[in-house]
């Protein structure tokens, strides 16, 4: 099969991951009151850390000690992001959450970017996040707090690109390995204190185990296919489209419900990065 003739059946792949990871969250949420957001975190980034262990194995070839810094801090943030958007997916939408949270990687392409164009995709996404704001009584309510959390998830996953980009040649599978078991050892004694013996109830250990593969081990098996065929202006762009996919998900699963303002600044969000990632193509 050709490689043009290779990218819609990816494009279909990356999409499936996507709609995995939005499944796996709202999934989650329906366990927040069971074992809390820092519980259901640590299940979460704890049980995806076995599989990837597990599947990877990434103790096979030595690590060079160059990297050990660079993974630490990769791993950190890819805990404290977990951690600070299920504190906001317990707060406010899905899919609010995930469009504020993409303006974290949305930030690292545009200022990484000189072109005058991609002031206005910069522009698009702070229209977008200016209308979220609980300023906005029109816009329906938000939890400031939510809010708060979903920029901080926004700010971590900047720094888990950047950092993981500097950990991006190692072996396939390594980086991911090594940094969700650092991620796990931040969030599961968090989420030990704050579920304690909850975690271990069989119904939420399975949950849980769903909520892993829905959310972390699929997605990363499906994406690591797609991104083989794929360019990465398509995969951006492709990518673009969580917020709406998390809007759908968390409607259907959770009834949760957003306002036509709501939509318009999701929309908006979702513009500025298909935008920003069909303009990277020529970088």
């Amino acid at each position: 099969m050709s490689e043009p003739s290779r990218i819609p059946l990816n494009t279909g792949l990356v999409l499936l991951a996507l709609a995995a990871q939005n499944v796996g969250a709202a999934w989650a949420k329906s366990l927040f009151p069971l074992v809390g957001t820092t519980g259901m975190t640590a299940l979460r980034v704890g049980l995806s850390a076995v599989l990837l262990l597990a599947w990877v194995r990434p103790w096979r070839e030595p690590l060079p000690p160059r990297d050990r810094w660079n993974l630490v801090v990769y791993g950190a943030m890819l805990g404290l992001m977990n951690l600070l958007i299920y504190q906001a997916f317990e707060r406010i939408p899905i899919g609010i959450a995930i469009a504020i949270e993409v303006t974290g990687p949305l930030a690292v392409v545009l200022l990484a970017s000189h072109r005058v164009a991609d002031f206005a995709w910069a522009a698009l996404a702070i229209g977008g996040l200016a209308l979220l704001l609980p300023v906005h009584t029109h816009a329906g309510p938000l939890d400031t707090a939510g809010v708060a959390f979903a920029l901080g998830a926004a700010l971590c996953w900047a720094l888990y690109i950047a950092f993981g980009q500097r950990v991006a040649s190692l072996r396939g599978g390594t980086a991911v390995a090594w940094g969700m078991t650092v991620a796990a050892i931040v969030t599961v004694p968090v989420g030990v204190a704050g579920a304690g013996a909850a975690l271990l109830s069989g119904p939420v250990l399975v949950t849980g185990l769903g909520v892993a593969v829905l959310s972390s081990m699929l997605p990363y098996l499906l994406e690591m296919r797609a991104l083989r065929h794929l360019p990465r202006r398509v995969f951006g762009l492709v990518v673009s489209a969580a917020p709406a996919i998390g809007a759908v998900a968390g409607y259907l699963l959770l009834g949760e419900r957003l306002t036509g303002v709501q939509w318009l600044a999701v929309a908006l969000v979702i513009g500025a990065s298909a935008g920003a990632a069909l303009s990277s193509r020529g970088r």
